[in-house]
């Protein structure tokens, strides 16, 4: 369940306009007329709301918890974006990816069409700004040239400005990265080999059809399911304490219930698996298990002694990965 830790903050601060913050350096004076240097005046006020983590970055675009699921939990996925305001004339389309080549931000392949990579590195702590700053400029890249990472200005657009609310969000889960290439088939030599090496490091995945946003997985010890929930983190773990005290929360013979991730202001609980089962097998488990969660969530009674144990021991296992 392990995976890198990021520092998290309860809610975004607030931003500052570039009309508020003076073309001056960092050693200058500040113009406030303080006598201290920018960069310890107004300077830092300035640095601290570029830098401020917004919690749920995604909310409000459609399919917030798979955003959630492709940015840090799925390998190798796209998903076809649609625009607001429609798509240039010279752009036949806009595709998002989970990773792209050289851990490129974005790329403007020579026909034209876009691919915006997901799981990078941003330079400010808004992902969904530095997105839609990525996009903005893979629009009007020179066909044919990959799109460089760049500081993000604090009052641009967000992707919730820029995509369409009614456009749908429906992931393609792929085995390997040869979306990465128009035609796959014909690369050769340091492409080719470049390629095998990520699809080696793949870890299957499948995206389940009978419930939203839970993901199979394989890995050489055993399958898991991590399964992205919007429902208010509290009220989840609850509910899921509630399941777990009456032996309700597993999948089924051999499976089990054995934390949550926490990402981007969502939670995401994960079960161990058997290594025969496949996400065909874990369909109507999981559809079950849907079932039995919204009961559970309709309830407001206080949690039992044994109910707060086990959401006690739910908390003590809990990773954040954003």
């Amino acid at each position: 369940m392990g995976k890198k830790r990021r520092p998290q903050t309860t809610k975004a601060g607030p931003r500052v306009t570039s009309a508020e913050i003076p073309v001056v350096g960092a050693r200058e004076p500040c113009p406030c007329g303080s006598g201290r240097r920018y960069k310890a005046c107004h300077g830092r006020e300035a640095a601290h709301a570029v830098t401020e983590l917004v919690q749920r970055p995604f909310e409000g675009l459609p399919g917030e918890c798979d955003w959630v699921a492709l940015r840090e939990l799925v390998p190798a996925a796209t998903v076809e974006l649609n625009l607001v305001e429609g798509l240039p004339e010279d752009v036949p389309s806009v595709t998002l990816a989970t990773v792209l080549p050289m851990a490129w931000p974005a790329l403007r392949r020579d026909t034209g069409a876009v691919l915006l990579g997901l799981q990078n590195d941003t330079a400010s702590g808004d992902i969904s700004r530095d997105l839609a700053d990525t996009l903005q400029r893979a629009l009007t890249a020179e066909p044919g040239t990959p799109v460089a990472a760049e500081r993000v200005a604090g009052e641009g657009p967000r992707l919730q400005d820029l995509l369409d609310p009614k456009g749908g969000f429906s992931p393609t889960l792929h085995d390997g990265f040869e979306f990465w290439l128009e035609d796959a088939t014909s690369a050769t030599g340091e492409v080719a080999a470049s390629l095998e090496r990520a699809n080696a490091a793949a870890i299957p995945t499948a995206r389940l059809t009978s419930v939203e946003a839970a993901y199979w997985c394989r890995t050489p010890e055993k399958n898991h399911l991590r399964w992205v929930m919007s429902h208010p983190e509290e009220q989840l773990l609850d509910a899921l304490a509630r399941l777990h005290a009456a032996g309700a929360s597993s999948l089924g013979e051999g499976t089990r219930l054995v934390g949550s991730f926490r990402a981007h202001g969502l939670t995401v609980p994960v079960w161990d698996l058997p290594g025969a089962m496949g996400a065909e097998e874990t369909e109507k488990p999981a559809e079950a298990f849907a079932e039995r969660l919204a009961e559970a969530l309709t309830s407001d009674a206080p949690l039992t002694a044994e109910q707060r144990r086990a959401r006690g021991g739910l908390t003590n296992r809990q990773v954040t990965l954003s």
